[in-house]
């Protein structure tokens, strides 16, 4: 999906690597971590700017779902 990979291509191929290791290691749950790798994951997670990645793709996904649009509130 082309709005997942700009958002992914905001970190440098080594934040990359970085993140992915992290999340492997943390297997969803950031307890598993350390105090400096859930920093560095924190961190990398801001640079992806996940609420704009969730504003960009939810138009996408009402449309595949057939979801109504909400009038005016």
């Amino acid at each position: 999906m082309v709005i997942a990979r700009d958002h992914w291509e905001r970190l440098t191929p080594g934040e990359r690597a970085h993140l992915s290791a992290l999340v492997r290691k943390s297997r969803g749950r950031p307890g598993n971590l350390t105090s400096r790798e859930r920093t560095d994951l924190r961190r990398l997670a801001a640079k992806l700017d996940l609420p704009a990645l969730g504003r960009s793709v939810a138009p996408v996904a009402r449309r595949l779902r057939g979801g109504r649009r909400r009038g005016p509130a």
